[in-house]
C-alpha cells in the first residue's frame, strides 16, 4: 500500500487542521470523506476539499474506500467511534485526550489488541521543536532530579469545553494531558504519584486552571523524580514554559515561544533548536509513514491511557485534597 485513504471524522478546530495538511502537506495520504453533523457546514467542507461528506460517521465507516480514520471529536465520543472504526476494520489517528477516563480507557486498550486496527494517540506537542531539543540534551544534565511545565492559554472559544457531560473534563483533561504526557516523554520514567488543586475562574462546569505536583519512579538510578505541571485557560496570554534541572546542570525552553537553553553554572547556552513546526502536521506525516512502512507507532495507545491516568488522579486528588496513586 503506497497511501492511505483518510475518513476525518470531526472537521471543527482540530479536524479542519487535519484536512488542509492531509491534502497539502502529506503525499502519501488522501482525503476520501468527511463528516461533521452540521450538513450545511460539512458539505461546504466537502465541496472544498473535493471529498464526500456524511452527517453519519457510521456512513463514513461503510465507505469502502476509507482505510485510515481520523477522530477529532470531543471525547465522550471516542469510545464508540473507536469500537465502531475497529469493527469496520479501519486505521486509527486518535486526538487526544484518549478517554475521558481509565476505566473507559481501560476497555479501549483492550479492544484494540483485539483487533486488526492499528491506533496511534495524537499527543501532538511530541514533535514540538523545542521539545525535541530539549530530549536530545537530557543525557547531558542526568541524573535527573526534577520537572516543571506550565502551559497558558486565553479563555477557550470552544463552548462544549466547559459542559463536562460533552467533554469529560476542563483544562486537566484536555490541556493537562500534554504535559503528563511529555513528563514521562522528557524523563523516560513514570507518575506515580500525585497532589493537585483546580480552580474555576472563567468557566463555569469545568476547572480552567490547575496546579500539581508529582512523583516519578527512576528505576534506573534507584531515585526519585519530582515533578510539577501547571495550566491555565484564563490569561490574555499563551506560554509553553518547560524547566528540567539534573545533576549537571538544567535545561529551559518555551515551545509556544520557541527558545531552548542549557544552562550549566552561570552560563546559558542557546541550543540549537530546529525553527518551530506544526505538529499536528508532523503528527499526521509520522502516522502515515509508520502504518504504510509497518512500523511500531511513536505513541501507544497505553501511552494515551497513561496520560488519562494522571488526569484522573489529578481529578481525585482535587477532590479529596491527598495525594493519589496514579494507576492505569
Amino acid at each position: 500500500m503506497n497511501t492511505t485513504r483518510f475518513g476525518l471524522i470531526g472537521i471543527g478546530k482540530h479536524g479542519s487542521r487535519y484536512a488542509k495538511h492531509i491534502v497539502e502537506d502529506i503525499p502519501r495520504a488522501e482525503l476520501v470523506a468527511v463528516c461533521r453533523r452540521d450538513r450545511a457546514e460539512g458539505e461546504a467542507f466537502a465541496a472544498k476539499y473535493h471529498c464526500s461528506y456524511y452527517a453519519d460517521y457510521r456512513q463514513l465507516l461503510d465507505d469502502a474506500r476509507v482505510d485510515t480514520v481520523a477522530i477529532a471529536v470531543p471525547p465522550s465520543l471516542h469510545k464508540e467511534i473507536v469500537i465502531a472504526s475497529c469493527q469496520a476494520g479501519k486505521h486509527i489517528l486518535l486526538e487526544k485526550p484518549f478517554a475521558t477516563g481509565v476505566a473507559e480507557g481501560r476497555q479501549l486498550v483492550e479492544f484494540l489488541s483485539r483487533s486488526n486496527s492499528r491506533c496511534m494517540v495524537a499527543h501532538t506537542l511530541r514533535f514540538n521543536a523545542v521539545v525535541q531539543a530539549l530530549k536530545q540534551h537530557i543525557a547531558q544534565i542526568a541524573p535527573l532530579h526534577s520537572l516543571y511545565l506550565s502551559q497558558r492559554f486565553e479563555p477557550s472559544p470552544l463552548v462544549w469545553i466547559d459542559r463536562k457531560a460533552e467533554s469529560g473534563g476542563g483544562i486537566v483533561l484536555h490541556t493537562g494531558v500534554h504535559s503528563f504526557d511529555l513528563l514521562r516523554f522528557l524523563s523516560g520514567c513514570e507518575v506515580t504519584k500525585v497532589w493537585c488543586q483546580t480552580q474555576a475562574i472563567v468557566t463555569k462546569e469545568t476547572e480552567d486552571n490547575f496546579l500539581m505536583v508529582c512523583q516519578l519512579s527512576d528505576t534506573l538510578h534507584a531515585h526519585t523524580i519530582h515533578g510539577a505541571a501547571a495550566g491555565s485557560r484564563s490569561t490574555n496570554g499563551r506560554s509553553g514554559l518547560i524547566e528540567i534541572s539534573g545533576a549537571n546542570g538544567q535545561l529551559v525552553g518555551d515551545h509556544h515561544h520557541g527558545f531552548a537553553y542549557l544552562i550549566q553554572g552561570a552560563e546559558r547556552i542557546p541550543l540549537a533548536a530546529e525553527p518551530l513546526v506544526l505538529t499536528i502536521r508532523e503528527v499526521l506525516r509520522i502516522f502515515v509513514d509508520c502504518l504504510l512502512d509497518d512500523s511500531p507507532f511513536p505513541i501507544t495507545p497505553e501511552d494515551g491511557l497513561r496520560a488519562v491516568a494522571i488526569a484522573e488522579a489529578c481529578y481525585r486528588s482535587a477532590e479529596t485534597g491527598h495525594v493519589v496513586v496514579a494507576e492505569s
